[in-house]
């Protein structure tokens, strides 16, 4: 395993330890810097920040941290968040055209619930979606770890039967995405490929960076070749450039795909992308939960700790 792999496989056990969160939580530092990366606790806090986003020529998708719901109440409050979080939007013209869409979890609607939560979940998912759709915009359903790859296309494809402009996210570092790319690249189909960032085995997933970076391009050309409408989240310069030569070669025109990166990573290069004449979409966290949310965002890309590390250094 080389040294990028170990301090990613690292992190994603750091991701799951109480000791470390409480530790990193409770320090003023750190959280002063999480505050780059996730906007804030509050409705208001990203509600500002989507609005600052719209401002400068980029689009934002917002994901309300939460998932592991462990009771049928837990899942009905986070419902209940989306909808309030629609509604502010909408009330500040943030959702014409889909400028702002929401990111959800169905793990935090209940899905994982023993008995009715695939259902309890699908039914929460659709509530959200009404409400985005009264207010101009969509919904991205969030991708988790291998296990809930298939319950999650399953409650894709049944919300699409009412609200077809529901995206799909999938992870270039599964074996199995390729097909799952050319399963939905059909006309109208929203999907975010991204590379992925949960603990799997080597049977289901890529583990090296190198063949996660050449799944994501064998994925990207299957998406950029289909009828659908890719959105490419990465950071990676390389990638990025392979993206617009592939969308170049198959003809599509800057409306037609978009770029996607996390917001506080990289914003000089999101304006640059934005200012060009791209589509560029922020994704947007916000809540108290955001400690497994950061750790993954830099088991992801090893190299996010250094801006992690680097404001440390700065603000201590």
């Amino acid at each position: 395993m080389d040294p990028g792999d170990l301090l990613r496989s690292s992190l994603l056990q750091l991701s799951k330890s109480d000791r470390v969160r409480d530790v990193i939580e409770k320090a003023p530092v750190s959280r002063s810097v999480v505050r780059r990366f996730v906007p804030g606790p509050g409705r208001d806090d990203v509600l500002s920040a989507a609005a600052e986003l719209v401002g400068s020529g980029r689009l934002a998708t917002i994901d309300f941290l939460g998932e592991d719901t462990r009771e049928p109440e837990q899942a009905a409050r986070t419902r209940d968040a989306y909808v309030a979080l629609l509604t502010g939007l909408r009330e500040r013209g943030l959702t014409a055209s889909g400028a702002v869409e929401v990111s959800v979890k169905l793990s935090a609607l209940g899905q994982a619930l023993p008995g009715t939560g695939p259902e309890l979940a699908l039914q929460h998912a659709r509530d959200i979606c009404a409400v985005a759709s009264e207010a101009g915009t969509t919904v991205t359903l969030d991708m988790e770890d291998s296990t809930r790859t298939d319950p999650t296309l399953e409650a894709l494809h049944a919300l699409r039967a009412d609200f077809p402009t529901v995206g799909a996210v999938l992870q270039a570092y599964l074996r199995r995405t390729e097909q799952d790319c050319r399963d939905l690249s059909y006309a109208g189909s929203r999907v975010r490929l991204c590379k992925g960032a949960y603990r799997e085995p080597e049977s289901v997933a890529y583990l090296s960076g190198t063949e996660v970076d050449r799944s994501f391009v064998r994925c990207l050309k299957v998406l950029m070749q289909g009828e659908g409408y890719p959105m490419v989240a990465t950071h990676d310069p390389r990638l990025i450039e392979i993206a617009g030569a592939l969308a170049a070669q198959a003809g599509r025109g800057p409306d037609s795909f978009e770029y996607q990166m996390l917001y506080g990573i990289r914003p000089e290069e999101q304006r640059r992308i934005s200012d060009r004449g791209d589509r560029m979409r922020v994704y947007l966290p916000y809540g108290d939960e955001w400690y497994g949310y950061l750790m993954r965002r830099m088991a992801e890309k090893p190299a996010n700790v250094l801006f992690f590390l680097r404001g440390l250094a700065t603000r201590g």
